[in-house]
């Protein structure tokens, strides 16, 4: 498993506890975090990962909502809520992370974690979330690009 998706899956197993809990982040989460891994780096990044998240719940909750049409964040399974908090934040808050990055990495989450269906419910709503925090637009950066002498000239003459 490379680094970032062990930090990933820390990170959600910790934000789990939070929520389950309604806790504020505190030393007994950060000494789980600690203790979940040998490497630093996978460390370092679960917690950047669990401190923002649980920090910026709220936001991610109001993305969440936007998006899900009939699904309010505090009605859905713990763990789906909290891998869409983890991938919106990762969508709006880390420019160091491509969106695509952000949302396969959920969706996987998703499958492994969760139930049978929440890797398509995972990938709808964060599609949506997507478009919402880069505009309406999104939806071409998501598309891959054609790149051919044909259409760049194209584009040139306009």
């Amino acid at each position: 498993m490379k680094r970032r998706e062990q930090a990933r899956q820390i990170a959600l197993q910790a934000l789990y506890q939070l929520d389950v809990r309604r806790e504020d982040l505190g030393p007994e989460i950060v000494e789980f975090l600690r203790e979940s891994t040998k490497e630093p780096e996978v460390y370092f990044f679960a917690r950047r990962l669990t401190e923002g998240v649980w920090a910026w719940r709220e936001e991610a909750d109001r993305l969440i909502r936007e998006a899900a049409e009939h699904w309010r964040p505090e009605r859905m399974a713990v763990l789906d809520r909290n891998i869409l908090r983890l991938a919106a934040y990762e969508i709006s808050r880390c420019s160091d992370i491509p969106p695509r990055v952000a949302i396969d990495q959920a969706i996987e989450l998703a499958k492994r974690f969760s139930a049978a269906e929440s890797g398509a419910f995972v990938n709808g709503v964060l599609d949506k979330i997507l478009r919402i925090v880069k505009g309406e637009g999104a939806a071409e950066a998501t598309e891959p690009k054609v790149d051919n002498e044909a259409t760049q000239g194209k584009q040139e003459a306009e």
